[in-house]
């Protein structure tokens, strides 16, 4: 299948699979003369698998060695599962940023009680600025 056909039936754009292709995620099975590339069914199913395990906030180095083990069958299970826990603990550090961060901006919001005031009095941009806060 061409790489039209291929970005229909995996769900995404040609942009997308060229990029994949050039990050040596996916690769034609083969070039015709005329210079179109060639793919078949397994590279709907690779790129799938990237587009879930993306979703899942891997990286494309993480969905390298991910594809990696998961294209040889000697590899363990317990290496996948190495690197999704792995993934786990990133997540969870974001998410306790995040929830760091959102505490921060609704402080600065309750803060905003003259939303008719001059920016230079701003509570808002003067936390932005570095400044103390106004009694």
């Amino acid at each position: 299948m061409l790489i039209g056909e291929l970005a229909e039936k995996a769900n995404v754009s040609v942009d997308t699979i060229r990029y994949y292709e050039r990050e040596g995620l996916i690769e034609p099975v083969s070039v015709r003369d005329s210079g179109y590339r060639e793919f078949d069914k397994s590279s709907v199913e690779t790129i799938r698998f990237v587009v879930r395990a993306k979703d899942l906030g891997f990286s494309l180095k993480e969905i390298r060695n991910l594809l990696t083990l998961k294209n040889d069958p000697d590899k363990k299970c317990a290496e996948v599962k190495a690197l999704a826990e792995k993934k786990l603990v990133d997540v969870t550090a974001k998410i306790k940023n995040l929830q760091a961060i959102k505490k921060d901006l609704i402080g600065l919001l309750n803060e905003c009680t003259d939303t008719a005031a001059s920016v230079t009095k701003c509570p808002i941009v003067d936390s932005l600025d570095g400044k103390e806060k106004r009694p």
